[in-house]
């Protein structure tokens, strides 16, 4: 194979990689007000103070809806920062808007492991865990993927998991979502912008 074939192989398996990475994300489906993305639907958790969430308890607000993991190094710590810090922009607005975050390592996203995390975040933050099936049926609703990482230990593990952060209406429909590289500003400006003052 030449290296201009190789060249060329490599970057049709990368888009269509990437193409099938980005539809793993978002699902779309026509409706008669026109096009919306299947995100979302009916969940069944347990939050940092032990009460039990479901999705008719987020419905009246807004929410903005993040997976991932406590023991995270650094994506999942640095989304919720700027998740945290959008809030604090936004003003009153913020009363409107409800942080949630979603573990997918509910092996050691314990209640009292999400409570002393709780901590480092805004103060409004709704962080969730649940049996490893609850985990698995919210993350398929929300078209997140996740997995342990290969590895040897069985309690110092990472986990690989899509990072996006998800804005809700208060109806429980997906309106937008944010990538890694979202900034608190864009963030902000955005849910302004959907929320309304």
């Amino acid at each position: 194979m030449s290296t201009r074939t190789f060249v060329l192989v490599v970057t049709l398996l990368s888009a269509a990689l990437a193409a099938t990475v980005v539809g793993g994300y978002l699902i779309w489906t026509r409706t008669q007000e026109g096009t919306a993305a299947l995100i979302g639907g009916p969940f069944e958790l347990v939050d940092q103070s032990g009460r039990t969430v479901t999705d008719a308890t987020l419905k009246g607000k807004w929410s903005l809806i993040y997976f991932g993991y406590t023991f995270c190094p650094d994506v999942c710590p640095t989304s919720l920062t700027v998740m945290t810090q959008a809030l604090d922009q936004i003003g009153p607005v913020a009363d409107k808007v409800v942080p949630v975050f979603i573990t997918v390592d509910p092996e050691r996203d314990t209640v009292e492991q999400l409570a002393g995390y709780h901590d480092h975040f805004h103060p409004s933050f709704v962080m969730l865990t649940g049996t490893p099936a609850q985990v698995k049926e919210v993350a398929k609703a929300y078209r997140v993927y996740y997995r342990k990482a290969e590895t040897e230990a069985s309690t110092d593990y990472l986990m690989d998991h899509s990072s996006i952060t998800y804005l809700m209406d208060p109806n429980g429909n997906y309106v937008t979502h944010f990538g890694h590289d979202a900034t608190p500003e864009g963030m902000a400006k955005t849910i302004r912008e959907k929320v309304g003052g």
